[in-house]
Order: structure tokens, then sequence, then C-alpha cells
């Protein structure tokens, strides 16, 4: 007799929702320590050792000996390598000349973990950190972070006087914005910093040119009336990830056309500003004095139809891991998840892994992400649901508590994220920022000053 899938609703563990952070060269109680292949020797990985003979697949009672998995071992883990993220800003500060980096740790860096990146970043040779939103700013200084620090995507409630107070840089692309800033630093005493963001062609923020001169002229009294100071001005490029398209070049035109009527009006920013990932890797001429990767700082590449990681002397810092809640075999045409997208061609072995989209797992990777089991990849076998999705392992060896990789470097065969962003037609950097807060991280690779 066979039965069907276990319901979506159900747990797969106690504690399913709760994440929790650990900084691991020391490692978790109850796990052990190897090394990653192929980083460096500072660098160690959480692993679960096999616990008792297992038996196959075909086992009709169901029983597969000791579970695999340890009591308080994560069923899922982010396993986040410092040692890449060092590294691979080093490599963009190689890359970068003369120009400093500020390493972009928006969105929690990337889902890799604002704080400890932040600070793998400045020990690989940034020199500034950005953010988007000022609550991610005064974040990482009430953590202790410390080096240049800019928050551009700003509204009119946020809380720009703690902002001033704390030192962090403020972007202004419109004169409501120098006039927040001016209040700021009215209230805390102290001028606030600002770059200005110039509109030269992405149709997103900043002032366009039939505006620029207005808010050039609104910053420049502020700044001589002493409230602020221009620190920068910049902007973004929209097409930098189609190296040689033609809008690369106008726009660093309209850019540099931008910067000449600041200093016509006085103003002496310390920088200028204007490439992301792909530009700093592809654009040596859009370097300025200061670059903004994003997206290679974590290893991925910005321009994968051109490079992938590894040929950008780039290496992936994210492994996403999760342990096999449930395996049973079933007959052909079994249907698999809702829906029944998928029906099992044959009598075969199901592998239920607990990781769905609220975790981060995109569902328009149903029936096409790719992990790798024992050794071999396999495809997500129908829809993914909110907490799991299922895997057609075939006549493989399998039981409760064995790892699936879902993306990695790639050192063991397993997929990497661009691979899920081609099942889910989408980009890496989703497919990384989007792993939710109920998959814990763990970090290798050694501590970041000040981490400990």
């Amino acid at each position: 007799m066979s039965f069907g899938m276990a319901r979506e609703a159900e747990n797969v563990e106690a504690g399913y929702g709760a994440a929790v952070t650990a900084v691991v060269d020391g490692h978790p109680p109850g796990m052990s320590a190897r090394p990653v292949p192929g980083a460096g020797p500072a660098s160690s990985a959480v692993s679960v050792p096999a616990a008792g003979a297992v038996a196959g697949p075909h086992s009709q009672d169901g029983q597969y000996g000791q579970d695999r998995q340890q009591a308080g071992t994560p069923h899922a883990q982010a396993r986040i390598d410092l040692a890449a993220i060092r590294a691979n800003v080093s490599r963009l500060c190689d890359t970068a000349g003369s120009a400093e980096v500020m390493a972009v740790v928006k969105a929690d860096a990337y889902g890799h973990g604002a704080v400890p990146v932040a600070r793998a970043a400045l020990a690989g040779g940034a020199t500034w950190l950005g953010v988007a939103g000022m609550r991610e700013a005064l974040a990482l200084r009430a953590a202790g972070v410390p080096g240049r620090l800019l928050a551009w995507l700003l509204t009119p409630g946020d809380d720009w006087s703690a902002a001033v107070a704390a030192g962090v840089e403020l972007s202004a692309g419109a004169p409501w914005a120098v006039r927040a800033a001016v209040r700021a630093a009215q209230a805390v005493d102290r001028p606030a910093l600002l770059h200005l963001e110039a509109e030269t062609g992405l149709g997103r923020g900043g002032a366009a040119a039939g505006d620029w001169q207005t808010l050039v002229d609104s910053a420049a009294s502020a700044e001589a009336a002493g409230y602020l100071r221009v620190v920068g001005v910049w902007s973004h490029l929209a097409r930098a990830d189609e190296p040689g398209h033609p809008s690369c070049a106008r726009q660093l035109e309209t850019f540099r056309d931008a910067a000449g009527i600041a200093r016509r009006a006085g103003l002496a920013p310390d920088v200028l500003h204007l490439s992301n990932s792909a530009a700093t890797l592809t654009l040596p001429e859009a370097h300025f004095d200061l670059v903004r990767p994003g997206l290679a700082v974590y290893g991925l590449s910005p321009v994968p139809d051109l490079a992938g990681p590894s040929e950008l002397g780039l290496r992936p810092a994210m492994t996403l891991t999760a342990r096999l809640a449930s395996v049973k075999r079933v007959p052909a045409g079994q249907g698999v998840s809702y829906g029944h997208r998928y029906r099992t061609a044959r009598e075969t072995t199901l592998g239920l892994v607990p990781l769905g989209y609220a975790d981060g797992v995109p569902r328009h990777a149903s029936q096409a992400g790719p992990v790798l089991v024992a050794g071999r990849q396999h495809s997500v076998a129908g829809t993914v649901c909110m907490d799991q999705f299922v895997v057609d392992l075939g006549d493989a060896s399998a039981a409760p508590g064995d790892e699936v990789v879902l993306f990695g470097p790639g050192d063991r065969g397993e997929p990497g994220a661009a691979d899920w962003a081609r099942a889910a037609h989408t980009i890496s950097h989703e497919i990384v920022a989007r792993i939710g807060t109920r998959v814990p991280r763990t970090y290798t690779g050694g501590s970041a000053p000040g981490d400990h």
C-alpha cells in the first residue's frame, strides 16, 4: 500500500521557526567541523556525521536505524564563507585600481548577514559600506561597525537626525532631502554629510537634468551656511551588465556633466561614484573615485552571460543546505505535490526537503530547481510549497537526515545560485537575498575583527 506525501502544513521539526546565527571556526554544540574544499586554512564548515548503519530505500517497515541528524542540528542552514567575502573584496580592490571600494551590504548583505559581512568586507580592503535604507545604516552603527557608510534610499519619514548623529552619509536627489538634512543637522548640532544623486539615464532616483542645477544650488547654499558638506556626487548605471551597451557611454557623459555643474557651483565632493559590480569588473572608465560592488562581494557574477564567478576571480560565499525530512518508496503514476504537476514515471523514491517559498525557495522553480543529493543532481519534482518541496531520487539510497545542497560554490558538483536563477527565470541577486529568517546562518572562514 502506498501513501501520499505529508501535508504541507505539518512541521517537520520542532522549533522550525527559530533562526540562530552562529560564527563558526568554533562550531555549534553537537556538530563537527571539517575544511571546506578550496577554501583557505582558516575556513571550516559545519558537518553532521552519520549515526549508525542506515537501511536502503526499499525497507518495508520504513525504519532507517538511528537518525542521521543529531539532536539540535538545524533542518536547514545557509553557510556563509567569510574568507570568500574577504577574498572577493580584495579582488575587487585590485580591479578598482586607484578608486576606493564601497561594499554594498543592503538587504542584510544580500541575505548573508549585514554585520559579519560588513566586517569581513572592511577586512578585505573596502573603505566604505553602502546600504539602501537608513534603518540598515543605523543597525550597523549600533553593532559598532566603523568606516564610511552611505544610505541612499531615504524618505521624509526617516530618522534623519539619528543618521546625522551617527555619522551616516546620506543621499539627496531633490531639494526636500537637502532641507531634511539641514533640519537634522540643526537638531543634533552636527553638519550632515551629503551625496547628491544625478539621474543620468536609469529612470529611477536622482535629480533629472532640468532639476539638477536647483538641487546643486540648494546644497551649495546649505553648505555655505555650515549645515552640511557635499562629500559625493553619484548616479547608477542602467545596463552595465551588458558590457559595451551604448547607454553606458551616454550615462558616463551625462554624469561628467553633472559633476562639472556641481564643481562650478563651488562644491568640492570627496568622491564621484557610478559603478556597480558589473561596471567595476568590465568598465574601468566608470570607476572615478569610488566603486560600489554589491553582487560581486558575495562571489556571484554580475555578467553571467559573459563569465562565471571563477572566471572573474570570485568565489560564491553562501551554501544553502537542508536535510531530508522524509524518504518513501512510491509506485509509478504517483502524483506529487499540489496540482500533481509531476507524476512518477515508474516506481521510485521521493525525498521531502524541508524548505519552501516561505524560506526563499522560488515557487517559479517548481519542476526545475536543481539540488545535489548523495553526489548526484536532481530537480524539484512538482510544485514548491510554502515549507517544503519534493525530489524524485529514483533508486538512489537515501534516508531522513541526508544532506541536500541547493546551491554553493560548486566544490562538490552542487548547483550554483545562478542555476536556480535560470530555473526561476530571475537573477542570482534575488536567489540569495530572498533566503528567509527561518534559515539559520552559520559562518566559516574566520571572524572579522570585532566579531568576538
